[in-house]
């Protein structure tokens, strides 16, 4: 009976993606409004395409470069044979996630914000359905492929005679290897993404907004597409992305640690059928996700926590009856190990909705700081953010605890790592509706744009920009969220990754000495240089955003002096240059930010060896846990700042309003192509070395 309860994985997964297809048929149906906002769209649609078809052709080349390695290293017994085409899958799955979500969201904008016309509450139906296709699509690709290859490598090693202990040691084993091509996809989608949008937000509120005087998304600003397109590439493809990365690699981790742990099939059965059960209470909570026609803000937000709980509740009754059944009654720690990853995910979404919405203390102080110009707006934003990871930190310090002992860690390490794996797969369990309240944001967003563009009446504007108000807040939520995941996920990587090496040295008969003290020198210098990667990744990614941001405000400034009659409205600007400059700057400053993750564990582990590597691992995860949470929150704060005085009565175009649109830019890249990259960083590194662990070991100069 267990072993047919992993096959609740690829049900749930169709299910997760039939309900998919029927809310992107919902969207369709709903009407696109006059001929000026269908004409905005379909120049938003078609940029976003065109982005994402040159985006995928020079991934396809890195990804068929790393194939031809990878089949080398298989050739040469390194890694199993099937794990290039598991490279290959991973990254197809977290392009397609990506790629169906972008789709859905550029035909949902227009939509919404003709929807807005008659309701806020109907606006929400429809920006919310958008982003709840982004969830379950992520949810059902990343288990459909998961179940898969599980099902799949088992019918051929049961074929093959293996025996069932041994088969899935081989399976979840070789499923470690599995999660690099989806943390390199999504590395490249977050990056890229992110310098698009930034750098067209930035270039376009620099020019339109401090310069020249011009509202947010007037069709005047020639950057306006570019930034409403850069909603859609780097907040819906990337982070779909992202967080699919995320969701297979913790349950994969979680799996192999299983086995490790002694709990062998049933070890692999939590997590996947957990996962499974996730899908379902997603679904569920989206359909409490509903207002009324005259719904308010607050009403909104009300709304949108209700599906979150709803979901979450239904996943921790159910994961009691999950473990009981599965492990045992002997074995509940384990469940309390899911139940603490639950509250984990719900206590840092709070933390961050407090540090970054403009209806909390710090938000507000940041907008009293605008009165005394862009400088004390920046000090105090940089503090907010500072200050707003104490209580992630100590969140996730306190999970990391009590699911390794309640695990039964006390006794049997092993068995409480896979307590920490657990506690990230009941984190990332409903992750369908979770990215659902996150990815809605960006088309509120573009729904904003479009009502301003199209000249909608003042109401539609008030309730597109409420949603985008409230979008911000589930943004900066959701980034809350994707960190503590990553931290947890990563932390789970880590130790599979030790389970992985003593199996490997194993296996080839070494006396290798795996000691993780920090007097070991290796391990210190590694702790070091994981330290350092976060903050050097985050550089060459800012400055990313600052090269390409000035070609955009050289381009908009050119188009306001030299195309006449643009300042006053009488003249089309050439929206189609910001976006080609914004495309070509992404694509070429998103090569070393990538391949500075590669590279930087195959080096360290060649010239230090795998204790060096462990090091780099523990000190990239915690410096870059710590730092994405900085920088989403301060870039949070100073982005609902600026909301906020905008909303205030004869707020916009005032030297505070000016100060505050300073502050937002320097946000932007910190919250938006930064931040969010490092939460890919921290596994991806983790992911590399579990991949190349058999060839530093025989290669390594220690």
């Amino acid at each position: 009976m267990h072993f047919r309860l992993l096959y609740l994985a690829p049900i749930c997964s169709v299910i997760a993606l039939l309900y998919a297809t029927a809310l992107i048929f919902f969207i369709k149906r709903m009407p696109e409004g006059n001929s000026k906002m269908q004409a905005i769209a379909a120049a938003i649609r078609k940029g976003a395409k065109a982005y994402l078809a040159r985006q995928y052709q020079g991934v396809a080349l890195f990804f068929a470069i790393m194939f031809v390695i990878l089949i080398l290293l298989s050739i040469m017994k390194y890694i199993p044979v099937v794990v290039p085409f598991a490279f290959l899958s991973g990254g197809f799955f977290s392009a397609a996630a990506g790629l169906i979500g972008m789709l859905v969201a550029t035909d949902a904008n227009v939509r919404t914000a003709e929807a807005a016309r008659k309701s806020l509450g109907t606006g929400l139906k429809v920006a919310f359905s958008s982003g709840a296709v982004m969830g379950l699509v992520v949810v059902g690709l990343g288990l459909l492929d998961l179940s898969l290859w599980y099902l799949g490598l088992d019918w051929y090693f049961l074929r093959k005679g293996v025996a069932e202990a041994e088969r899935i040691a081989i399976i979840t084993s070789t499923m470690l290897n599995f999660g690099m091509g989806a943390s390199s996809m999504a590395l490249f989608a977050r990056v890229g993404g992110g310098i698009f949008t930034k750098a067209a937000d930035v270039g376009a509120d620099l020019v339109g907004k401090v310069e020249n005087g011009i509202p947010e998304d007037d069709p005047r600003n020639p950057a306006v597409i570019a930034d409403n397109v850069g909603d859609n590439v780097g907040d819906v493809a990337g982070m779909g992305a992202d967080l699919y990365e995320s969701y297979v690699g913790s349950i994969v981790a979680t799996c192999a640690l299983g086995v490790a742990a002694g709990h062998g099939l049933a070890g692999v059965q939590v997590p996947m059928v957990m996962a499974a059960l996730g899908v379902i209470a997603s679904v569920i909570g989206t359909l409490f996700v509903r207002s009324g026609e005259n719904a308010k803000q607050s009403g909104l937000l009300f709304a949108l926590r209700r599906g979150v709980f709803i979901s979450a509740g239904l996943i921790a009754v159910a994961s009691y009856f999950l473990v009981r059944e599965v492990l045992g009654p002997d074995q509940l720690g384990v469940y309390w190990s899911v139940l603490a990853g639950l509250m984990a995910g719900l206590i840092i979404g709070v933390a961050t909705e407090y540090f970054t919405s403009d209806i909390y203390r710090p938000t507000k102080s940041l907008c009293g700081y605008s009165i005394t110009g862009p400088a004390t707006v920046i000090i105090g934003g940089l503090s907010i953010g500072m200050f707003s990871t104490v209580i992630p930190v100590v969140v996730v310090v306190l999970t990391v605890l009590v699911s390794f002992y309640l695990s039964g860690g006390a006794s049997n390490f092993s068995a409480g790592l896979y307590g920490i794996a657990i506690s990230a797969v009941g984190m990332l369990s409903t992750l369908g509706i979770t990215l659902a309240t996150d990815a809605y944001g960006p088309v509120a967003d573009n729904a904003g744009g479009i009502a301003q563009m199209a000249g909608l009446p003042e109401e539609v504007r008030t309730r597109t920009d409420a949603l985008d108000a409230l979008g911000n807040t589930t943004a900066a939520t959701g980034k809350g969220f994707a960190i503590g995941s990553a931290a947890l996920t990563a932390l789970a990587l880590i130790a599979a990754y030790r389970e992985q090496v003593l199996n490997i040295a194993g296996k080839l008969g070494l006396n290798l000495v795996f000691e993780l003290s920090i007097m070991n020198p290796q391990v210190l210098a590694g702790l070091f240089i994981g330290a350092m990667l976060p903050f050097a990744f985050s550089s060459l990614a800012i400055n990313a955003v600052g090269r390409a941001a000035n070609k955009i405000v050289a381009e908009v400034r050119r188009q306001f002096q030299t195309i006449i009659g643009l300042q006053e409205g009488k003249a089309e600007p050439d929206y189609a240059q910001c976006i080609s400059i914004c495309t070509h700057a992404a694509q070429l400053e998103m090569i070393c930010p990538t391949m500075l993750a590669i590279v930087a564990p195959i080096a360290v582990g060649l010239l230090m060896g795998v204790n060096a590597v462990a090091g780099m691992l523990a000190g990239a995860t915690v410096t870059g846990f710590v730092l994405a949470i900085m920088m989403a929150n301060s870039g949070g704060s100073w982005d609902n700042a600026k909301k906020h005085i905008e909303c205030e009565p004869g707020g916009k175009g005032t030297y505070s309003h000016k100060a505050a649109v300073v502050g937002d830019t320097v946000g932007d890249p910190l919250k938006d192509t930064a931040g969010p990259s490092l939460n890919i960083l921290i596994k991806l590194i983790s992911m590399v070395s579990l991949v190349f662990a058999s060839f530093i070991i025989k290669n390594s100069l220690f």
